[in-house]
């Protein structure tokens, strides 16, 4: 059984809406990651098996290892449809707000969203949730937005409603927002609801290889490059890696390739935070990727030197300024989190026995 974290009133309030509506949108953030795409398929399968006209709206595209996934050719890019888009947007009922925290994470989409006369609901699990919806479902110590999506249908009893598909969807956002149940798992709740997954006869294995394992030749040999230009600060437990606009065009680069790599300097023996900067193809700034161990607060780090946030041990902000700069944020950043870091590596030592 599952714990009943959404209060009982927001799920009334949203069947009501659930009743009456019939033009629904859904939107998430920009640069649409595992999370924001299967939590917004997941919902528009279980919103369309209710008879009701849905659409997915992204700021811009998403990766193609996650073209695969059912209902996902339907999704609208803002970047290129916007006058369709602002149609839906302008002429919906109910505005679901998927896996975004403030609604300057929609991009260009925010004014059509905020002018729009549509109910709204926000359903995320990022820290510190704007006021643009009148229903908040904000659980910042849930995994992910997909699994809120998960805790939501079975709330509305519609626990059957869940077709594979929807569960093919809701299975690839829990997986890839915990880097394959790596990180913000212990829950035992997440393995019930995997389980509940798996009885609608998803193939979790077969996903983890589509999302996974079809990369192409220059993204492996871009990895290389990467990690063998890191930077590795020993006396604060840190790893730092880099990639410029003219390095990414070097290597062919598309989006969605560099997916992961932050993640793969945890992997170093005594390393406690990593720093993965790349400078954006589509905007003069510089993406700024967190990831952590332990108990070091990665997302306080985001917050105070790159105007970001997110999770403790995932999170995320942006830098304007040049490659070199960024590095000497980060630099900085560290040696004020250096008291963290130092006992954030005592504790692991300390697990280790």
């Amino acid at each position: 059984m599952l714990t009943k974290i959404i209060d009982q009133s927001k799920i009334d309030h949203f069947e009501k809406w659930l009743d009456k509506g019939e033009k629904f949108v859904i939107v998430s953030h920009v640069s649409p990651d595992g999370d924001a795409i299967g939590s917004s398929l997941g919902l528009w399968h279980f919103l369309s098996l209710q008879g009701k006209e849905a659409n997915v709206i992204t700021p811009n595209a998403f990766p193609d290892f996650l073209r695969w996934m059912p209902g996902s050719r339907g999704v609208l890019f803002y970047d290129a449809m916007r006058e369709k888009a602002d149609k839906l947007i302008a002429e919906a009922d109910v505005i679901c707000c998927l896996d975004f925290n403030v609604i300057t994470r929609i991009d260009a989409m925010a004014d059509a969203v905020l002018a729009s006369p549509a109910r709204k609901i926000l359903i995320d699990h990022h820290l510190n949730p704007g006021d643009f919806c009148q229903i908040i479902i904000s659980h910042p110590d849930i995994a992910s937005t997909s699994e809120l999506v998960f805790r939501l249908i079975c709330r509305l009893g519609c626990f059957d409603d869940i077709t594979k598909e929807a569960a093919e969807c809701i299975y690839t956002g829990m997986m890839t927002d915990t880097g394959g149940f790596t990180f913000n798992s212990n829950n035992r709740e997440v393995y019930f609801i995997v389980s509940e997954l798996l009885s609608k006869g998803i193939d979790k294995d077969a996903i983890y290889r589509k999302v996974f394992n079809t990369y192409s030749e220059s993204r492996l040999r871009l990895m290389g490059y990467v990690l063998s230009h890191m930077y590795v600060f020993r006396k604060h437990h840190t790893a730092l890696i880099s990639l410029t606009e003219q390095e990414q065009s070097r290597f062919n680069y598309i989006r969605g390739d560099s997916e992961g790599f932050v993640n793969m300097p945890l992997s170093i023996r005594n390393v406690i935070c990593s720093c993965f900067l790349r400078e954006d193809t589509e905007k003069p700034m510089i993406k700024v990727s967190l990831r952590s161990v332990g108990s070091f607060p990665c997302n306080q780090l985001a917050a105070e030197f790159f105007n970001g946030g997110g999770h403790l041990n995932a999170s995320g902000g942006e830098f304007y300024g040049t490659m070199e700069e960024a590095k000497k944020q980060f630099e900085a950043a560290i040696e004020k989190f250096k008291p963290q870091l130092l006992a954030c590596y005592e504790e692991k030592k300390a697990d280790k026995g």
